[in-house]
């Protein structure tokens, strides 16, 4: 049973505004389509009576104001991009009703955690979009804290800064972010997934891009001559450790992703993510790709290969030993949602890491109550989501 329409009808509204990313424009925001929802979320702040509502409309940033208290601001940050991985235009949300474990679009024996849901209700899409809960869930929530308190006057909270960014799922969520506006050093980022997980620690994230120059000669008089550089890129990732991969890490393992190459017996190119939450280990497979580039090349003969790596961001964690706080009132909040909390680490990257190391911004992630992020099984728990955005209110008034 849906306990909070108005937050469900704000989602489905949001979710059909198509906000896709992408990372071939260069441009800022990376696609002109994320200003319709900014514009949506800009009039809905302004409608409510939030303070300080303003628009990037050169950016597409989106950041408001509610007066509390006689204390600190605190502040809640959501990113308006859906991801580049699958299209998110004509998104058909439909909701499961009282879900009892059969099979739809998504099958139990494919994604067991959807057996944690059974009795709930599951918003879920066609199949022919992502769902874009990633990040609309959050958003859909922080305007249901938004519109809580302009409407209960009664409620004692600390003043409240929100902001709403574009590109976060192309890394570039923080690029024009306005931290002088924003105005405070204390913030949640809810951009997370499974109710009750409450995350402070991230990867460290590097990029690392091979490019590998071959030697094209007649295939019938090659022997000893021709260097083919899409079989020397095949040598070089084989040179990096084979379980050391998305698909065989969890937790605090971290891994090199091989995220996309190309190439002809002339050229090939190889682009990589490396990721790891320690720092020394991280500072090593960097090093590893330097090591790899330096033997293939003597090898076959200097600039062959050439590796361009470059450092994203940075765990976090450390910069969080001061601002436990925000942890803890998270975690308090959740008790009292009903739900047990815990702390994982994030196998990923939030705006909240960039701002933490960038502007000085203490910024754990909260839950949002959506699974599966970034494909066509994306789906999220109405109930799940529902307690997340109660558990917002709770932090706003502790």
């Amino acid at each position: 049973m849906i306990k909070n329409k108005e937050l469900i009808d704000r989602f489905f509204r949001y979710v059909k505004i198509d906000t896709q990313s992408s990372e071939e424009t260069g441009t800022s925001p990376s696609t002109a389509k994320q200003h319709d929802l900014a514009k949506v979320l800009y009039e809905e702040l302004k409608e409510m009576g939030a303070s300080d509502v303003y628009y990037d409309t050169e950016h597409c940033y989106v950041y408001a104001r509610i007066p509390g208290d006689d204390r600190s601001p605190l502040g809640f940050i959501a990113h308006m991009d859906t991801s580049p991985a699958v299209t998110g235009k004509d998104v058909k949300p439909r909701i499961i009703e009282n879900y009892n474990g059969e099979d739809f679009l998504l099958k139990t024996d494919e994604f067991p955690e959807l057996l944690n849901h059974i009795g709930e209700d599951i918003i879920a899409t066609d199949g022919t979009t992502l769902l874009g809960a990633d990040d609309k869930a959050g958003v859909a929530e922080i305007m249901n804290l938004a519109e809580y308190l302009l409407t209960h006057k009664e409620v004692s909270h600390r003043p409240i800064h929100i902001a709403f960014t574009p590109d976060e799922e192309i890394g570039c969520g923080t690029d024009y972010f306005d931290a002088e506006r924003f105005g405070t050093k204390e913030s949640y980022t809810v951009d997370g997934g499974k109710l009750g997980i409450i995350e402070y620690e991230n990867f460290n994230a590097a990029s690392a891009h091979i490019h590998v120059t071959g030697k094209s000669v007649h295939p019938g008089s090659a022997k000893n001559i021709m260097k083919n550089a899409s079989t020397l890129a095949i040598e070089f990732q084989n040179m990096l450790p084979a379980v050391e991969v998305p698909e065989h890490t969890e937790g605090y393992e971290g891994f090199y992703f091989l995220d996309s190459m190309k190439g002809d017996v002339e050229k090939a190119e190889l682009s990589y993510i490396i990721r790891d939450h320690d720092a020394e280990l991280f500072a090593a497979r960097k090093e590893n790709i330097k090591k790899i580039t330096a033997y293939l090349n003597d090898k076959y003969g200097e600039g062959t290969f050439s590796a361009e790596v470059k450092d994203q961001y940075h765990n976090m964690a450390d910069a969080m030993k001061d601002h436990m706080d925000l942890v803890e009132n998270a975690m308090e909040a959740m008790k009292k949602v009903g739900v047990t909390p815990v702390n994982e680490p994030i196998r990923g990257g939030t705006d909240g890491a960039m701002l933490c190391e960038n502007a000085g911004i203490a910024c754990p992630n909260l839950p949002t109550g959506g699974y599966n992020y970034h494909g066509r099984y994306e789906y999220a728990s109405i109930q799940e989501m529902e307690k997340s955005a109660e558990a917002l209110i709770h932090i706003a008034t502790m």
